[in-house]
């Protein structure tokens, strides 16, 4: 038994010692919704978004990240191009906390061995979650508060460009849509499904969509990752 334990000792150790690098940072950006309500541009970040990063860089070409982002969605009918919106007049913020999780794929060899201004564009995909609170319309425009939160599933998509600026941190810049699962954000379909018929709008075949659009700025750590064949 204590030769099993010494065994495991050192392949724990061994893995340690030869672990990938390690990166973790912030988020800065902005946000903006896609849904029943408000505006319906793809990408015109209104709100400020706030978030943590980490990415274990598995080998030169693809990293784990997991983050998560605290932002205020808001949509407001009178800045949208529809001219049904604009009379219509509705308007909301819905504060959400995502956790999101997946893989980055870079274009070019991203090695942080070789020093230098190294750089190269990214995509990254995965899948997300982000809670919420509930909420729908009056007919009026007033909000009906549920008390009630929800969790609305998603994918995220993104797509960034990263640069090494000195040994130690890597800035990047990232435009990233995430389709959720969940038509609720907006308030335009209630949570309460005694209130679902009375009180849905919208398209109901169309899930709401948001995005963050930004910079990430992060410090490496950990021992320099050998990506030798072998």
């Amino acid at each position: 038994m204590r030769y099993l334990t010494l065994l495991i000792l050192v392949f724990f150790s061994t893995q340690i010692s030869s672990a990938q690098i390690n990166e973790f940072g912030i988020f800065v950006g902005g946000s903006n919704f896609i849904g029943d309500v408000g505006a319906t541009d793809y990408i015109a970040p209104k709100q400020l978004a706030l978030g943590a990063i980490y990415k274990w860089n598995r080998s030169e070409r693809h990293s784990y990240r997991i983050s998560l982002t605290y932002t205020d969605l808001e949509g407001n009918d009178r800045d949208s191009d529809d001219p049904g919106r604009q009379i219509r007049g509705f308007e909301f913020n819905n504060s959400i906390l995502e956790l999101s999780a997946g893989m980055e794929f870079t274009f070019f060899d991203f090695d942080l061995h070789n020093g230098g201004n190294v750089s190269t564009p990214y995509i990254y995909s995965g899948i997300s979650v982000a809670k919420h609170d509930n909420f729908y319309f009056n007919p009026d425009g007033t909000i009906v508060d549920e008390k009630t939160t929800s969790y609305a599933y998603g994918i995220p998509m993104a797509l960034g460009y990263k640069s090494a600026i000195s040994p130690d941190f890597i800035i990047a810049i990232e435009i990233g849509a995430r389709y959720t699962f969940s038509d609720e954000l907006d308030g335009s379909v209630p949570d309460a499904k005694e209130a679902f018929e009375s009180r849905a709008f919208g398209n109901l075949n169309n899930n709401d969509w948001y995005t963050f659009t930004g910079i990430t700025l992060t410090y490496t750590f950990g021992r320099n990752p050998c990506f030798c064949p072998g």
